[in-house]
């Protein structure tokens, strides 16, 4: 899929059909996401793939509004290592999976992680290290919806020289 059309068009699904996603697609978008921008190249990232489906039930509860990821056949964990941008970092390699996801055609929706206050029971149910911190939780899967939603006109939005 062409990077502008997939720019455009991906849209948060919460709602997936019962298929599998290949092992080799998942790893080819998690390849993806290393290739995020990083400050002072430190990639302090770290990707936790969950298909298993009990461990994907276990996450969803402990979240507020990401009960949908027990739904997904695959959840990706993104965590980095306690930087100085640890949080742009990741928040970077996040969108390079959402992109990647939505190159094959796959659905995807970003949880928040990094300001929840179930950020801590995630990184222990994973037997994450300390020091590293939760940036996202992203179910990924064959989409079984198709959300329209309202963008905001680049009219609105786009300023020149000043506001």
């Amino acid at each position: 899929m062409e990077i502008l059309r997939v720019l455009k068009e991906r849209r948060s699904i919460r709602k997936y059909q019962k298929k599998e996603v290949s092992k080799n697609i998942i790893e080819d978008i998690i390849d993806c996401a290393r290739f995020a921008p990083t400050a002072i190249n430190i990639q302090p990232w770290e990707f936790i793939v969950i298909t298993d489906e009990e461990m994907r039930k276990k996450i969803a509860n402990i979240t507020d509004y990401g009960k949908f990821i027990k739904d997904a056949p695959v959840c990706v964990v993104v965590f980095c290592k306690e930087t100085k941008y640890y949080l742009e970092d990741g928040c970077a390699a996040t969108t390079y999976i959402l992109l990647a996801a939505k190159s094959y055609g796959l659905g995807s929706c970003w949880v928040a992680g990094d300001k929840k206050n179930y950020a801590e029971k995630i990184r222990e149910l994973l037997q994450v290290p300390q020091g590293y911190k939760l940036i996202s939780l992203i179910s990924i899967g064959y989409p079984d919806e198709e959300p329209k939603v309202k963008k905001r006109s680049l009219k609105e939005v786009l300023h020149w020289e000043r506001w």
